[in-house]
């Protein structure tokens, strides 16, 4: 039977259009959110699921954006999930991205942290929320 062992949220930005954060590098990942979770308790099969979204206003060219998480807190850390979007000219209204992931049996340390990144092939591209980072920790 499954436990429950911790679960942390993320929240950058929670209305929409609430900032307005340009990705002024391309294709080099910024951090959007970032969680800790305890694993006291843990017994066999860890794993951790998580959700996230972000919300993003696209320049009028085609762009590819990619959502990526790691176990640690750098982007040269090991990748757990990775996930890419290209959107067409024609998109005018900011795009949300959604997201669902998942860790299964990672090395049990007294914190996992888990470190949410985004990035662009394309400057113009505005990080403009909501964004939201969530993960949590379960064991057999």
């Amino acid at each position: 039977m499954s436990q429950f062992l911790d679960a942390r949220t993320s929240q950058n930005a929670s209305l929409a259009n609430s900032i307005a954060i340009p990705i002024l590098v391309i294709d080099t990942p910024q951090l959007f959110g970032q969680i800790g979770l305890q694993t006291a308790g843990a017994g066999a099969n860890p794993r951790v699921q998580f959700s996230g979204t972000v919300s993003l206003q696209l320049p009028l060219a085609l762009v590819s954006v990619t959502i990526t998480i790691v176990r640690g807190t750098l982007s040269t850390d090991p990748v757990i999930y990775s996930a890419s979007s290209t959107f067409s000219l024609s998109v005018l209204a900011p795009q949300v991205i959604t997201f669902s992931a998942s860790d299964f049996n990672p090395p049990i340390t007294p914190q996992l942290t888990y470190t949410a990144f985004i990035s662009s092939n394309l400057l113009g591209t505005i990080r403009v929320g909501p964004e939201s980072f969530d993960g949590a920790l379960y064991s057999d």
